[in-house]
């Protein structure tokens, strides 16, 4: 393993060098928000770890959204995020994560920038755009990145609708067994259009209020990237919220408080698409390695 930390630890530094210069050329300010947070989001299946009465958090999401409130048009921030019972060939407790928020962006804002940074990092390292997966597959960064509909997708490979009869347990699983293995290895692939019931902190979509303004991006098969128009509608939010805590304790897991002072920022935040990136599985893609124990020390 340490063979493998010797090649994988100093392109990991290049990696964030070249993520750090796009964005910074792009206008973008470096900010750093607490990692010990008293209200985490509700969101099911996420458990931020508890520590000393409030928790590590699974995300900078809500602190930075009080920062575009604050009048912060283009921000992003590298760090440490935390959840709980996450352990596999692409999961850890901890890992890295980078979030970006741009004003008056949607979901295909933020990931046109990310093409920008993903590109310049494979160039820094590989001396190219192209890439080769760990299954074998060449991937040109740089080419057409593919776009299918969450819909078509679940009716293709999942045989059923989940815009027309919304089952969110069938609907994570056939995501995770079915379609995410069937999606194209050879090229980016862009699913959007998420159900609205699958994207609580996301706007919905004004031509098609059953569908939500999410994207997530896969490269190689290995899903990197959460990007949103994000929801500004603080009583909506509050709705999504309950929802969401409701949620988890049918599951067993325990709700987090209600962050109000995100919620009250909220109703000053301007319209902004943002987007959360795994820095780990982004050098995993980069390095064409099959786990992230290779890019990633752990105890």
């Amino acid at each position: 393993m340490g063979v493998v930390w010797l090649r994988s630890f100093p392109a990991r530094a290049r990696i964030l060098r070249a993520v750090r210069r796009t964005l910074d050329s792009d206008g973008y300010v470096e900010v750093s928000t607490p990692v010990r947070i008293p209200a985490p989001a509700n969101e099911p299946h996420i458990c931020p770890p508890e520590s000393g009465g409030w928790f590590l958090r699974a995300s900078p999401e809500l602190q930075m959204k009080r920062l575009l409130a604050l009048g912060f048009e283009r921000i992003y921030q590298i760090g440490p995020c935390f959840r709980s019972g996450e352990y596999g060939s692409r999961h850890r407790p901890e890992f890295t994560m980078l979030e970006w928020y741009c004003a008056g962006a949607g979901s295909d804002g933020v990931i046109s920038e990310m093409k920008r940074f993903v590109c310049a990092a494979s160039e820094e390292i590989n001396g190219s755009t192209d890439v080769t997966s760990a299954s074998g597959c060449r991937i040109d960064l740089s080419g057409p990145w593919v776009h299918i509909k969450v819909r078509d997708a679940m009716l293709e490979f999942a045989g059923w609708d989940p815009l027309e009869e919304f089952d969110e347990d069938r609907f994570d699983t056939d995501m995770a067994l079915k379609v995410e293995p069937a999606l194209p290895q050879d090229r980016v692939c862009i699913l959007e259009d998420y159900p609205a019931q699958a994207a609580s902190l996301a706007r919905l979509n004004a031509d098609d209020p059953k569908t939500a303004d999410r994207r997530e991006v896969y490269i190689g098969g290995i899903e990197l990237c959460n990007a949103f128009g994000e929801l500004t509608d603080a009583a909506e939010q509050r709705r999504r919220f309950e929802e969401a805590a409701a949620k988890k304790r049918e599951l067993g897991e325990v709700p987090m408080p209600m962050d109000e002072d995100f919620l009250f920022s909220l109703e000053s935040m301007p319209q902004a698409g943002g987007a959360a990136l795994g820095i780990d599985r982004l050098v995993m893609v980069l390095l064409g390695t099959r786990e992230i124990s290779d890019v990633l020390f752990s105890v």
